[in-house]
């Protein structure tokens, strides 16, 4: 079955482009365009008053959404920003620490560069004590991870639930959970390549005693501009980096000091523009319609994945390591294949018209809703034409 028509829009901006990149920026739905265009409508019919709706009708839809896919059973743990950079910010500035100046964090060495530089550079001035898990070999990585996190002293654990640069998925999640206290450590899931993309990302433990980040610039279909964090009831009650729209509810604060709710709200930043939730509304309602969600995206693009596989065979990209088989378990919605030809074969397919991504050594291959078997031969046909 196709899905092509919900995609019209996209498709006639660019005719003959193959984008292969759902993994990277995911093609926008023509659902979006209209959320784009009623945050237009609103600001213009509303002006001011347009923050009445957008908090009171907009947030809240967006919210129950979001928990809606965790598998919450209540929506106001989820918080929203422009990026999870100013989530991981806003963390690192509320987690509590053994030593008062130095925060010590565990990673993988897989992070995305979110994480990855800004922790980096914390560390160079001392002001951060980091501790990096190798995400290869790669079967042994999620027990790796867990020993690690165990091993204790440490006052923040993130790592990806599905990996970046792989496609590999980190299966502990639950057990990682299971560690976290309001005291320390705080467990942090980053969740972007997992959010839509697997069904029940969260299990009970995770979604009582971790932090989960993701947005939807992939496979929520909505772009850029909604990342969202659930937090934990009680991890975090009073955030020292924090922006006004965090005064907005029932506040409560010791005497004389700044006040804030016991929500998710609590970790709120400041003004923002509202457009991304109002396409990511759009977006899941359009899916409600068509009797879709995760699970069922997932299952047409696996088989599309599957057919992909076999369609390269006898090609120059036969020749690369799949770093995540297809081996019937949960699956990353991209493949990829380590060589070291993998930056020329990218750039060779942009000058054949067809969009796909490297990461160093390792080409990324994204599938989507709006592929069908027809883009399968096609690509099989540019794949023939690479060294």
């Amino acid at each position: 079955m196709s899905f092509k028509r919900l995609f019209s829009k996209g498709a006639a901006a660019a005719p003959g482009r193959l984008h292969l990149a759902a993994h990277s920026h995911h093609l926008w739905p023509d659902a979006s365009f209209a959320g784009q265009v009623e945050s237009w409508d609103d600001a213009a019919r509303l002006a001011d008053a347009k923050w009445d709706r957008v908090m009171g009708e907009v947030w809240p839809a967006a919210q129950r959404d979001v928990a809606d896919e965790l598998g919450l059973i209540g929506f106001d743990s989820i918080v929203f920003a422009t990026n999870t950079h100013d989530f991981l910010i806003r963390l690192a500035a509320a987690a509590p620490r053994a030593e008062p100046h130095r925060l010590r964090v565990l990673i993988s060495d897989g992070e995305f560069h979110s994480a990855r530089r800004q922790f980096d550079r914390w560390a160079e001035d001392g002001w951060l004590e980091l501790i990096r898990v190798p995400t290869e070999p790669f079967d042994s990585f999620t027990e790796r991870f867990l020993i690690a996190a165990r091993a204790g002293n440490h006052d923040l654990i993130l790592v990806s639930q599905v990996l970046f640069g792989s496609g590999r998925i980190f299966d502990g999640v639950e057990e990682l959970a299971a560690l976290g206290e309001p005291g320390g450590p705080w467990v942090v899931i980053d969740g972007y390549h997992s959010f839509m993309a697997l069904p029940a990302p969260l299990g009970e433990a995770a979604q009582s005693r971790a932090f989960y980040l993701a947005g939807g610039y992939k496979y929520a279909m909505a772009g850029e501009g909604m990342a969202f964090m659930h937090c934990p009831p009680g991890f975090g009650p009073r955030p020292p980096i924090t922006g006004w729209y965090a005064e907005f509810g029932e506040l409560s604060a010791p005497p004389g000091g700044v006040g804030y709710t016991s929500d998710a709200m609590r970790f709120m930043g400041a003004t923002f523009d509202p457009s991304a939730l109002y396409r990511f509304n759009h977006v899941r309602r359009m899916l409600e319609r068509e009797g879709l969600d995760t699970a069922g995206i997932s299952a047409h693009v696996e088989p599309l994945q599957r057919r992909l596989m076999d369609s390269i065979a006898g090609t120059a990209l036969a020749r690369a390591e799949l770093l995540n088989p297809l081996d019937g378990a949960r699956h990353a919605r991209f493949l990829a294949f380590r060589h070291p030809d993998a930056a020329q074969w990218c750039r060779t397919l942009a000058a054949l018209g067809c969009v796909t991504d490297v990461r160093g050594d390792v080409l990324r291959l994204g599938l989507g809703l709006y592929h069908d078997e027809h883009d399968i031969e096609a690509f099989a046909d540019l794949a023939a034409q690479l060294d």
